[in-house]
């Protein structure tokens, strides 16, 4: 199998970027699209050139890491990350864009790798329980309603990829804040923080230069773990009840 990958090289923060073509030969379909980078970078250290660089760790789908823009697409043409994306989504002989996440909050460090250090501030802000010091209490002394937990792990699922915000027009972190936010609310641990955790974190986001919400679904469609669209509208919920108790 043969692939051309036109890959976005940019040396830095401050450097003009641009497509740069590369043919890479003897594929196999198996291969997932990180090894396909794998395999292209051993051939370009092997030339004496500058390989891509690029995010990954697990390579399993979890820890969030990897996230590229493949074919105007986050993560690609499946509903998966780009590590568990495999080359035989493509045809032989394709022709393959490779782009870093596009977004003001993410901003490009080099090549494909953007800076989402923005999406771990949001969390500090709130994404956090109280902790209380002692003996563990017994399980399900605090029992949870079942569509409570089911929704609640629903949101859990969130690996804080980015790809809500690469496939949004307005690059908006709203599903991603949504997540945090509608999972944490939902549990008796997350209700001492409940109000202000909103807020800080909503005003956290919008300071970290993401755009606005216009419900067009895009994130949804591109998040690799099916995070809800109904919890954009239970954060919205969740703001407005939070603001009009007067918590700052």
């Amino acid at each position: 199998m043969k692939l051309t990958v036109r890959i976005w090289r940019q040396a830095g923060p401050a450097a003009e970027g641009r497509l740069v073509s590369y043919p890479v030969e003897d594929l196999s379909p198996d291969m997932s699209f990180l090894e396909l980078l794998d395999v292209l970078n051993q051939e370009l250290i092997e030339n004496g050139e500058e390989p891509v660089a690029f995010d990954h760790d697990c390579r399993e789908g979890i820890c969030g890491s990897c996230g590229v823009v493949i074919n105007g697409q986050a993560h690609g043409p499946e509903r998966t990350t780009s590590c568990q994306l495999h080359l035989r989504s493509f045809a032989d002989g394709d022709v393959v864009d490779v782009e870093p996440w596009r977004a003001k909050g993410f901003p490009v460090i080099k090549d494909l790798v953007v800076d989402r250090s923005a999406l771990d501030r949001i969390v500090q802000a709130g994404g956090y329980v109280s902790a209380p010091t002692g003996s563990a209490p017994d399980a399900h002394a605090t029992p949870v309603p079942k569509p409570d937990a089911d929704l609640a792990f629903d949101n859990a699922t969130c690996i804080g990829c980015g790809a809500c915000v690469a496939a949004c027009p307005n690059g908006s972190a709203m599903l991603f804040t949504a997540a945090k936010v509608t999972h944490l609310s939902l549990l008796p641990q997350g209700q001492p923080e409940r109000a202000q955790r909103v807020l800080d974190m909503v005003d956290t986001m919008d300071a970290e230069g993401f755009g606005g919400c216009t419900n067009t679904g895009e994130c949804v469609a591109s998040c690799p773990k099916g995070i809800p669209f109904a919890s954009i509208a239970t954060l919205n919920r969740e703001y407005f009840k939070a603001a009009r108790s007067g918590r700052r």
